[in-house]
């Protein structure tokens, strides 16, 4: 079993009258580590229920505290998995914690537009969100040799790192489970948001989202491909962000009127979602997508790193009008950090006008000889 880099963050926060939430996509871990967290708590009785069960909806959107009270008696800590499918769950966890203060509650949600919607704002000070990704490099470098990740990073720009396809021994198994993963969980926890239904118009537009990878996006264009209205474009890719598919990059700028800001660039939370999209497995000698997968594999596995380090980082791409760029720029502590992601051994140029406006700022090329460093 692969250890999980934010157990040992779990574990200290699960303290009487608190609230943590962990987040993530579906088929990234949550229950496997809610499991390895209930072995480590021995000492503890502990309440394991399922958001989807029906009697578990009754009593935790009853917004009644005898009820709630009367279910969970004797036990030190309620796991609840999949919290976000419960009516009312933010109000009735506040009711529980205010009347229950020996209680501590460990939820899980598939969708951060549910979840924290739903137990932000009446939990404030009492509650923590912490987030889970497909594996990171940082966690499996603990489980495996400097030669078995090299020798392991082609296989994760096409097939991501789900942990069912880290650990699946064939190729065909791994598309197998991640054409399960986009039909079976993806697009169920896509089109549950906002009651959506249009599976098609959803997939068309991460196809081109799938393809314009390093690339800012035009709302309008995408619309126009779309047959759709930009504003349509907005809230769809909104909803994506929420359900862990893609997340965005924002321009930076702050001196040069010459610096582009106008729309964002997406990634991908995981390379094999995004290649099982445009259905591309071809090995890297036959594609011409291989800086793509590269940046989008960096770019994310960069902020698992940076999460999982509780580094807090604002992020964001570089661009002038007149075309000279930065892939990834990292603002932490009052500096800057340029980061151009390169596969091949091209240095490129030097960005002397983005160098010699933020003074301080620092520049560097993460390429496959020193990308280790860079993830984790």
């Amino acid at each position: 079993m692969i250890a999980r880099f934010i157990e040992k963050e779990l574990l200290k926060e699960l303290k009487p009258g608190r609230v943590v939430c962990l987040f993530g996509a579906r088929r990234t871990g949550k229950t496997v580590l809610l499991h390895s967290i209930k072995k480590k708590l021995k000492n503890k009785k502990i309440l394991n229920l399922h958001g989807q069960n029906l009697t578990v909806q009754e009593i935790f959107s009853s917004k009644r505290v005898e009820i709630i009270q009367k279910y969970t008696a004797g036990y030190d800590i309620v796991l609840i998995d999949e919290a976000q499918d419960i009516p009312n769950i933010g109000l009735n966890l506040k009711l529980a914690v205010d009347t229950l203060p020996s209680l501590t509650f460990l939820v899980t949600g598939s969708s951060a537009f549910d979840l924290k919607n739903k137990l932000g704002e009446p939990l404030v000070g009492r509650s923590l969100f912490l987030k889970l990704y497909p594996l990171s490099q940082l966690e499996l470098s603990k489980k495996e040799s400097h030669l078995d990740t090299l020798e392991a990073l082609e296989t994760r720009l096409i097939y991501g790192s789900y942990p069912q396809v880290i650990t699946s021994k064939t190729d065909t198994n791994r598309r197998k489970i991640l054409e399960n993963i986009r039909d079976g969980y993806l697009l169920k926890d896509i089109l549950k948001l906002d009651n959506l239904k249009d599976s098609v118009f959803v997939f068309d537009l991460l196809r081109l989202i799938a393809f314009q990878i390093g690339h800012d996006i035009s709302y309008l264009e995408l619309a126009q491909n779309l047959n759709t209205h930009p504003d349509t474009v907005r809230r769809y890719l909104e909803l994506l962000e929420k359900v862990f598919v893609i997340f965005p990059r924002q321009g930076f700028s702050r001196n040069l009127r010459k610096e582009y800001t106008k729309t964002p660039r997406y990634y991908f939370c995981d390379n094999g979602i995004r290649n099982m999209l445009i259905s591309n497995f071809n090995p890297l000698k036959l594609r011409d997508d291989v800086g793509a997968l590269w940046e989008n594999y960096c770019v994310s596995e960069r902020q698992k790193r940076n999460t999982y380090k509780n580094l807090s980082t604002n992020y964001y791409y570089w661009r002038t009008y007149d075309q000279k760029e930065i892939d990834s720029v990292e603002e932490r502590d009052g500096k800057l950090f340029g980061y151009e992601m390169r596969w091949g051994k091209n240095r490129g140029r030097t960005p002397k006008d983005f160098l010699s406006t933020y003074v301080g700022a620092t520049y560097h090329i993460v390429n496959p000889e020193n990308y280790l460093n860079f993830i984790t």
